[in-house]
């Protein structure tokens, strides 16, 4: 049997983080944290996928990234969502809508 953990495709994180950001802007920790907690323990993600998404985000002008201090009052980037950010969301979010009910369509069919 599986660990009960999941990997995620680029594609997946990428439209994870960006509705993470809808709701505020927030660090690295801070949103690995909340993936881990909303999916309850079924999604994990490593730093090593988190910060190159991120980077990816903000080079296609989906997110911007400022320095701050975190709770624990240390230096963080704070990454929140652009106007670009909030369209790019809406469509990948329709986007997989239509994906998830064509798979289904698939599993469900005889």
């Amino acid at each position: 049997m599986g660990s009960g953990k999941t990997d995620l495709l680029q594609g997946t994180l990428d439209l994870i983080v960006l509705k993470l950001l809808r709701a505020a802007p927030a660090n690295g920790w801070e949103l690995t944290q909340s993936i881990q907690v909303v999916s309850k323990g079924v999604l994990d993600v490593n730093y090593g996928s988190l910060y190159p998404a991120l980077r990816r985000l903000e080079a296609k002008g989906w997110v911007k990234g400022k320095w701050g201090i975190s709770e624990n009052n240390r230096r963080a980037r704070f990454y929140e969502l652009t106007t670009a950010g909030r369209k790019q969301l809406d469509a990948e979010r329709a986007e997989w809508e239509r994906f998830s009910n064509a798979l289904g369509l698939i599993l469900r069919a005889d």
